[in-house]
């Protein structure tokens, strides 16, 4: 069992901050798939805000 890479933001697959394409790396997902999902999600549901959510992981999670 290899040990889990940590969550970082991207320096290279980024469109903002690299957060996206941090998470898509860590799990081995197809970044631009995950940015959209998340757009619908965010829009979609007044329950999630994506954009607190995005600048919170932006302040906290390290880039690699």
């Amino acid at each position: 069992m290899s040990p889990s890479r940590p969550f970082t933001r991207s320096r290279t697959d980024r469109v903002l901050a690299g957060v996206m394409g941090g998470i898509a790396q860590r799990f081995g997902w197809n970044s631009t798939l995950l940015r959209v999902i998340y757009v619908i999600v965010s829009i979609a549901s007044a329950a999630f805000p994506g954009i607190l959510v995005y600048l919170i992981l932006w302040l906290l999670m390290p880039e690699e």
